[in-house]
Order: C-alpha cells, then structure tokens, then sequence
C-alpha cells in the first residue's frame, strides 16, 4: 500500500498536466474518490497551450477588408496575446505587399510572415493561387498556422490554413477572433448612403475591439482605389434595366408575341 501511495504522489502531477500520457496512475493505486471526481484522460488528452488559447481553431486577432465605390481598405488591431497576457499593443497586421497589394494576416506571426514572403514572391504569377498550391502541397506549409486576407484594386481575397482561395459576394471580409463581429457590423453599414468605405471600416472595427478581448483600438488602416467601384456597377446594372430604350424593345416584343 505505501509503493502505491508513493506511485500516486509521483505519477499525479504529470497526469494532469502532460499533454502525452506520461504518469498514469495505476487502476490498482488510483482511490475511488479519484475516479469520481476526475477524469484523467480528459486531462492527459489536452495540449497545455489549449489552456492559454493558442490553439489552431482561435485567431486572436481581428483584421477586416472593406471594398465600397472607389475604395478598398484593410484594418488590422494591433494587440499581441500570449495566453492571458497582452504582450504588445501596437503590432502591425496589415502590411502593403508591392505598391498595388495590401495584405492582413491572423494567427502565428511567423507564420503569417513566411506566407507573406512567398506571396511576395508570385506578385507576377497568379500570386493568390500559386501560394495556395503550394500550401496545399506542402508539408511544412500545411502545418503553418495562419489566416490571410489580401486585396488589390480589382479583387479581394481570404487565404485558409486549409489553401482555399475565397472571393467574398459583397466585398466584406472579416478574419481572425474578432472577424465575425467586425464582418458583421460592417455588412450592416455598408448600404447606409453617406458612408465610405473607411468609415465603415472604423465603426466595424471599434464594435469589434469592444466584443473581443483579443482585440484592441489601436488600429493599422491601408487604402488602395478600386479599379471597378462596386456600388457603380450595380447602379448601371440597375440604370440599364429600367431605361426607356429598354422598356420600348418590350413593348415591342410583347406586341410581336400577340
């Protein structure tokens, strides 16, 4: 009975804080009390750094793209959290890639930087496609564990850790843990007339630095011209449906059909 005492002061420590199932107390030296009150699989089964919210599924980070008439911009916080702790505030998330591409980026740092550099690096192909390839090919870039948005004047785009390249329908793209906040708020603002893209972009932003611990005000903001404004194409669309040529060509049609 002492060596299974001595095993269970030995062995307890470990079981509950070893993410690898070192230190399993033995059936025989295990008390009832335990097994009732703790389940130490559960325990051996958890990766230490899921403790402190550092695991692949949350981004703390929010980094949000808006594209409205002439305008495209991305906005990216500026906080740095290692578990509970703010390690800096005013990081820089968004970054210009060339003079035309602007690129924001959620997730493991270093991570995120070797993406940015081999996206820099197919500027001149099809760099959004290319760099997904070859993160989908890549053992090593699989493994990277990084979100990116990145937008030029024709297109915007989200990069997943998983190599899907995602155009949004309405130019609003929000990442990271506060993305869907920021996402949000900005989809509802968008059609409000009066508001600029910016504009939108900052009252998005700030709601989503208030939702989301991981996020903070202090924001980095990036701007290009759009080549195509989006809300003009949809105005002509629009303009060209309701003209009087166009509704003459159907009064005529119908006159033929009868």
């Amino acid at each position: 009975m002492q060596g299974c005492r001595r095993a269970f002061t030995i062995l307890r420590p470990a079981s509950l804080f070893s993410g690898h199932g070192a230190g399993r107390v033995s059936s025989e030296c295990e008390p009832r009390w335990m097994s009732s009150l703790f389940n130490y699989s559960t325990f051996r089964s958890r990766d230490v750094h899921y403790m402190h919210g550092g695991d692949r599924g949350m981004l703390g980070t929010t980094v949000l793209c808006v594209r409205k008439d002439d305008q495209v911009i991305v906005v990216g916080d500026g906080q740095v959290t290692l578990g509970s702790e703010i390690i800096k505030p005013n990081v820089r998330k968004v970054r210009r890639i060339g003079d035309n591409v602007i690129g924001g980026f959620a997730g493991a740092t270093a991570d995120s930087f070797t993406l940015f550099e081999r996206l820099e690096n197919k500027l001149e192909e099809h760099p959004a496609v290319e760099l997904a390839k070859a993160w989908r090919s890549d053992k090593y870039l699989r493994r990277l564990d990084a979100v990116m948005v990145v937008a030029d004047s024709e297109i915007s785009l989200t990069i997943t850790g998983n190599g899907d390249v995602l155009e949004p329908y309405d130019g609003v793209i929000g990442i990271g843990s506060g993305g869907s906040y920021a996402s949000a708020a900005a989809r509802a603002l968008i059609d409000i007339p009066g508001m600029d893209a910016e504009t939108i972009a900052r009252k998005a932003m700030k709601i989503a630095a208030d939702c989301c611990i991981y996020t903070n005000h202090n924001f980095t903001i990036e701007r290009l011209t759009s080549a195509t404004p989006r809300s003009s194409e949809v105005d002509r669309e629009a303009t060209t449906l309701s003209t009087p040529e166009s509704e003459s060509n159907l009064g005529t049609a119908l006159k033929e059909s009868n």
